[in-house]
């Protein structure tokens, strides 16, 4: 996942790390498959722990980041399009390609998400519904780059934004899945949210057609930035329609929820929930 800050986003997860080297330093062969029935109990444990209340904030800051990181982990054996998975590399087939992600376990926004993938799927799958042929879109918050891919093999020009230390892997994925595939050379940009927008994103040369945004939201500190850089991209008189997927995990999730909607015209596109996935359309209230 993506965390928007100013700085390397290391700092704001030093847990995150230690758990997952644990985990890894276990791990030598591809993941093995989970039965329906015990994810489905998994899921729903874990439901419970992360939105029950807590009296400390710091238990729940670290009750979160554990979710977070075994999430890192274990969310792979869900997803159907999903074909297999070995450390650093997942493969999927969208849009009539198969597609190849480099994924890196040294931050949040070099790994896959269930909001991105449950987006493609819904892209995918909803055409006549959303259809992004000859489109200028947006991705806030890329990471690997996944929903960009399939954005553009779906016709759109796309250019696709995250924090500058993760464009050289976001770069390296877009090019490898769409040369040769696409109308449009996809386009990489460093984008902080909150940061700099009207400089480096002006109203007068930037207008999109769509803004994408998969598992932006979890239990991290650029909440209020988030919500800045969207209004920015979809603001009155622009036209433009904000698709956003998240996966509700914490009750900060809810609150955002609740902000988004208060921000802007949203309908509920649509909810899977096994995955605890949903997806929202956006539009600037006028």
């Amino acid at each position: 996942m993506r965390v928007k800050q100013k700085d390397n986003k290391k700092m704001y997860f030093p847990q995150y790390y230690l758990l997952l080297m644990e985990r890894l330093s276990n791990i030598c062969k591809p993941v093995a498959q989970k039965t329906p029935g015990n994810q489905r109990e998994a899921n729903e444990k874990i439901q419970d722990e992360r939105l029950r209340p807590t009296q400390e904030t710091t238990d729940e800051a670290t009750t979160d980041q554990k979710v977070s990181a075994g999430e890192a982990l274990d969310r792979r054996n869900i997803w159907e399009p999903s074909v297999y998975y070995a450390l650093g590399k997942e493969s999927f087939h969208f849009a009539g390609h198969d597609i190849s992600i480099r994924e890196s376990i040294d931050t949040y926004g070099a790994l896959i998400w269930p909001g991105a993938v449950a987006l493609c799927q819904f892209l995918e799958n909803n055409q006549r519904q959303v259809s992004l042929m000859d489109k200028a879109v947006l991705e806030i918050g890329a990471g690997t780059g996944l929903l960009s891919i399939v954005a553009s093999l779906l016709g759109a020009w796309v250019t696709a934004t995250d924090l500058p230390d993760i464009l050289s892997n976001l770069t390296f994925n877009l090019l490898r899945n769409t040369k040769g595939r696409s109308r449009y050379t996809p386009q990489v940009a460093a984008l902080s949210w909150g940061q700099d927008l009207e400089r480096d994103f002006p109203h007068a040369s930037h207008h999109y057609d769509y803004v994408l945004a998969a598992d932006v939201v979890y239990h991290h500190s650029c909440l209020e930035e988030l919500l800045g850089t969207m209004r920015h991209f979809c603001r009155p008189g622009s036209r433009t329609t904000l698709l956003w997927a998240n996966k509700v995990r914490f009750q900060s999730d809810l609150r955002f929820t609740e902000s988004f909607a208060s921000s802007f015209n949203t309908s509920l596109l649509a909810e899977l929930p096994q995955q605890e996935v949903r997806i929202y359309k956006a539009t600037a209230k006028e």
